[in-house]
């Protein structure tokens, strides 16, 4: 055991694998249709733009229920509200396996977006909570190893069950998923009302208002650039990646199943990251990750828009996974930080500004496509995401003059 793990106990290392499997769950269900649109275009009679809305209104739903979560997790416990809404998820999972028409599974999607919006953005404010600052990015990078899992697992169920099984089993899959790590998670959170975990916070704890809370961060200059750049990123990342799978489908005439295994191997890319998370921080520094990172992101997704051959697209998944976590980690440990004394809130005003970029993203991905093709529309978004990770990268070494000025 290294000294960076001496100062966390190992209650609280459980709590976080725990916390691993729930944002596992959460982003699988996010990414669980992407392969699936042209399937479930052919089924409902849809458009792509219009099956794409099982992904958008998750987003939408996601984004906007951050502004109900962020509070609650506050006031009630977040750990708490992770376990009760992964439990939540199975109905919404339910009512997918069920659904009669697109709109049917839309309202579904919703439902389980609801649920999975608590997850990943409170899993991070409790680490925000539990560990301290020196060894957060670290923590944050292992519980981040269950949201690379989830796209590597999204992508690649949502394929193999929609050319296997059909698309209804995916989310049979995914209603057991969501109850048993629930129940793990409950057990857990009684071991902790028995045996009360220290914080490591050192901020004062406040219970202010919704209202209160949210000035506290969007009057912070340095809290709206990480705001912003959030939803870019959102937009121009998670968007643009939910057409990467019909692309090669579609391009590539690979089937639904190879087209997700590959765009998968995004998740693999990001795995190998958080294997050596602890390194390359303490090697390149923030700034050094975020530059580094984009550059990778970039480059592998015009790999991916212009390649004839379906070869170069698998390392092109990789490094491009590989690089968006370094980019993306590096922003979840600055939001983890922007108000300490409403960290709840916090990061799920920067979880909202993310989906909510998401959305917008796949739509616009959508609608473009049909305009100027999905190479074209893959290869801007990997441009914007370039130059948004240099913007963020200069603003870090402003970080310090900003946040002092607040």
């Amino acid at each position: 055991m290294t000294s960076g793990d001496a100062s966390i106990s190992a209650a609280t290392r459980r709590s976080v694998l725990l916390l691993s499997f729930a944002t596992f769950s959460s982003m699988t269900a996010q990414r669980l249709c992407d392969a699936m649109l042209p399937e479930l275009s052919r089924e409902f009679s849809a458009s792509l733009a219009q099956a794409a809305q099982v992904v958008s209104m998750f987003a939408v739903v996601y984004g906007l229920a951050q502004l109900f979560y962020g509070p609650l997790g506050d006031r009630l416990g977040k750990y708490r509200v992770v376990t009760l809404a992964t439990l939540g998820c199975s109905v919404g999972s339910i009512a997918a396996v069920f659904a009669a028409s697109l709109d049917w599974l839309v309202l579904a999607r919703m439902l389980v977006a609801l649920g999975a919006a608590a997850v990943i953005p409170l899993s991070l404010a409790w680490i925000g909570d539990a560990v301290a600052y020196e060894q957060r990015q670290e923590t944050l990078a292992r519980v981040g190893l269950g949201t690379t899992l989830g796209i590597t697992g999204g992508q690649l169920l949502g394929g193999v069950f929609t050319d296997s099984l059909g698309w209804r089993w995916a989310f049979g899959f995914m209603t057991l998923l969501f109850g048993a790590v629930g129940l793990l998670l409950l057990a857990d959170l009684r071991r902790q009302r028995r045996a009360p975990q220290v914080a490591h916070s050192t901020q004062p704890v406040v219970r202010p208002g919704f209202v209160a809370q949210a000035l506290i961060i969007v009057t912070g200059r340095w809290s709206r650039v990480v705001l912003g750049v959030a939803f870019v990123e959102g937009a121009a990342g998670f968007g643009v990646m939910a057409i990467w799978a019909s692309h090669l489908h579609h391009t590539l005439d690979l089937s639904l199943s190879v087209s997700g295994a590959i765009v998968a191997l995004f998740g693999l890319g990001g795995m190998f990251y958080m294997a050596v998370a602890r390194f390359l921080i303490r090697r390149f520094g923030e700034r050094g990750l975020v530059r580094l990172g984009v550059g990778l992101l970039g480059a592998s997704a015009w790999v991916l828009a212009v390649t004839p051959h379906w070869g170069p697209a698998i390392p092109a998944s990789l490094l491009g996974g590989f690089g968006f976590f370094m980019f993306h980690n590096t922003m979840q440990a600055n939001a983890t930080q922007m108000a300490p004394t409403a960290r709840g809130t916090a990061v799920s005003l920067f979880a909202s500004a993310l989906f909510m970029g998401q959305s917008v993203g796949v739509l616009l991905a959508a609608a473009l496509v049909t305009r100027i093709g999905s190479a074209a529309v893959i290869g801007a978004g990997g441009m914007v995401l370039v130059l948004v990770g240099v913007f963020f990268a200069h603003a870090l070494r402003q970080r310090d003059a900003l946040m002092d000025l607040e």
